[in-house]
């Protein structure tokens, strides 16, 4: 059994779709506190087997143990954890408290328990700025802009040195670009609580009317129409990606830590986004340029190939299926 801790997250319960699509059991551990309970239902709603749930907080040693002790744990996918950047900011202490722990705490219990196995929700928050494009996975990382990134770049040391000292366990690094999209179900996708963290929400939540305008932050960067370029992937395949890596773990011979960028390896602007979504959804988008955020960079893209040599793994939707699915998310998760 596969445990998914922060399973009922956005990328956590489209994780956990493709593996029980794929026939894996999962168990999903979440304390809910940026997800919703019902999202364990709609993934069996998707899937025709609705997966097994375990409410705690993954810092808590006692809860992981019995939940170790309950089912038989083969692999770790790890997605639990604070990731709002500006909160990060505001509230490091937090931030390194809540995400650090969870993954020392994942590590001692699974010691106890033979369990050898770990995918780590990293992020391209680690490469921070300065740096040429596109990001390859030797590019210089620890250079973050802020500390929720920090907290990423730290976990990976983290990880990279219980691997060296433990030859039996096996760890992948996945270094997240800009996911966006949503299930083509309209059942699960992105549903932050508070302000948004993400473009794609801002965008959604323009177009139904619950936001009056988009704010673009900044339009004179050194990029083709001078706002900011990221590279967007889609949640569905970013899900596949997790599903690669653990194909790959499984292998014979897979000690040790290795990493991998997941995105699409091109880069879109911001009001490539805009003008994306609006053909997809037939809905003008308002928007207004303010000032750049601090810290912000222009450009961020990936280098995918080593993904695609490795793990056999490779982007497929385009940026009109991002946009629309994450349209027609919108639309069914307001009625």
């Amino acid at each position: 059994m596969i445990l998914l801790t922060g399973g009922t997250g956005y990328i956590g319960s489209h994780t956990a779709v493709e593996f029980i699509n794929e026939g894996y059991d999962v168990v999903l551990a979440d304390d809910l506190s940026n997800s919703e309970r019902r999202v364990v239902d709609r993934i069996g709603q998707i899937t025709g087997k609705v997966p097994a749930f375990e409410e705690l907080d993954v810092c808590d040693k006692a809860a992981l143990d019995r939940l170790f002790r309950k089912y038989h744990i083969d692999a770790v996918v790890h997605f639990a954890g604070y990731k709002a950047v500006g909160e990060s900011v505001a509230e490091p202490v937090k931030y390194y408290r809540n995400n650090l722990d969870s993954t020392l705490a994942l590590l001692e219990v699974m010691k106890v328990h033979n369990c050898r196995k770990f995918i780590f929700s990293s992020s391209a928050t680690v490469y921070g700025e300065n740096q040429d494009v596109p990001f390859t996975e030797d590019s210089p990382a620890g250079s973050c802009t802020n500390p929720y990134g920090r907290t990423k770049f730290f976990i990976e040391q983290i990880l990279s040195d219980c691997a060296k000292a433990d030859p039996e366990l096996s760890v992948v690094l996945l270094r997240y670009f800009n996911p966006i999209g949503a299930h083509e179900s309209g059942l699960i996708g992105e549903k932050p609580n508070g302000v948004p963290n993400n473009l794609m929400p801002y965008i959604t939540q323009t177009a139904a009317g619950i936001r009056h305008h988009l704010s673009v932050f900044g339009n004179d960067y050194d990029t083709p129409d001078g706002t900011g370029v990221r590279d967007y992937i889609h949640v569905v395949d970013l899900a596949q990606g997790h599903l690669a890596a653990y194909r790959y773990l499984c292998g014979a011979g897979k000690g040790g830590c290795h990493t991998f960028n997941l995105g699409t390896g091109k880069g879109s602007s911001v009001l490539e986004i805009i003008h994306a979504f609006e053909e997809a959804a037939g809905i003008a988008i308002p928007y207004e340029i303010t000032e750049r955020r601090p810290g912000d960079i222009a450009e961020c893209y990936a280098d995918v190939s080593k993904a695609e040599k490795i793990l056999g793994w490779k982007a497929v939707h385009s940026l009109k299926e991002m946009c629309a699915s994450s349209w027609n998310w919108q639309q069914k998760s307001a009625e």
